[in-house]
């Protein structure tokens, strides 16, 4: 497994190499590049460290100013990448020149093509409608040939009762994960990687959202230069009008106006201490 983890990374603290907070409204976000967040990963699964990785843009942010509960759960995760070009901005406003997008489903085939052949990287896919996960696993072995899949599973649109937690943990007790990718949206995948990441056998999550839809092709994703724009809002809106008008025009006019409070010094956003880092397990 350590084969796949930079020399520099395989006994540091894990506490050591994560990298700045940038802080966007109050939210710390790690000023991170997908390289550096992919390094961190394998490096905490090589550590046998338990966490949490929130991939984390505007919506994220703006969730959080309702949510204290959010506000906790990204406050004690081990990391919180900038999936969203405001906060890359934004952090390099704040002295972070190589900070870069990490975009959830690009980070999943990061890692993924990181570990393919790598027996001792195991990977399992939580989230989706009925069949998405699995259709997800069977397209992801296809691009990285020998990529280890332990299982994966659908759950219901709402908690899990104490039933369903028992045959997911038997499920994943068969064969334990090292990463356990949870598609869900936000804030849902958030609480459920900080209310489940120490009751169910693996080493890290990674809540990556949309991904699993666009992996499967569900949903379209968008050409780079939309995303270098800053403008995947717009692509995504035009597919899913009717869900999203609201996440996006609304939060982001919200978001604007409050980042120019934040700029100007109108209004002072603090960064709360992290509550908890990586944990051995």
């Amino acid at each position: 497994m350590s084969c796949a983890v930079p020399v520099e990374l395989q006994t540091k603290s894990l506490s050591l190499l994560r990298p700045s907070l940038v802080n966007v409204l109050g939210v710390g976000i790690h000023a991170l590049d997908p390289s550096k967040a992919t390094d961190l990963i394998l490096a905490a699964i090589n550590q046998q460290y338990k966490g949490y990785v929130c991939v984390t843009g505007v919506h994220g942010v703006m969730e959080a100013q309702r949510d204290a509960a959010l506000r906790r759960v990204l406050r004690e995760a081990f990391l919180v990448t900038p999936d969203g070009m405001p906060t890359v901005w934004l952090g390099r406003m704040q002295g972070h020149p190589q900070m870069k997008r990490v975009y959830g489903p690009d980070l999943m085939l990061d890692i993924c093509a990181r570990t393919t052949g790598l027996g001792g990287i195991r990977h399992f896919f939580y989230g989706g409608k009925p069949g998405v996960a699995d259709q997800l696993a069977a397209n992801l072995q296809a691009r990285y040939p020998g990529l280890n899949v332990t299982g994966t599973y659908t759950p219901p649109f709402r908690p899990l009762q104490p039933p369903e937690l028992a045959a997911l943990t038997r499920v994943l007790e068969k064969a334990p994960p090292d990463i356990i990718w949870v598609g869900l949206s936000t804030p849902k995948q958030e609480k459920f990687m900080a209310a489940y990441i120490r009751k169910l056998p693996c080493k890290i999550m990674v809540g990556v959202g949309a991904a699993f839809d666009i992996h499967t092709g569900r949903i379209n994703d968008a050409p780079n230069w939309v995303k270098k724009a800053g403008m995947q809002w717009a692509h995504r809106l035009q597919q899913e009008p009717r869900r999203l008008w609201r996440r996006y025009l609304l939060n982001n006019l919200t978001f604007v106006a409050a980042l120019g409070l934040q700029l100007t010094r109108l209004r002072r956003y603090s960064l709360p201490a992290s509550d908890s880092g990586p944990s051995a397990e």
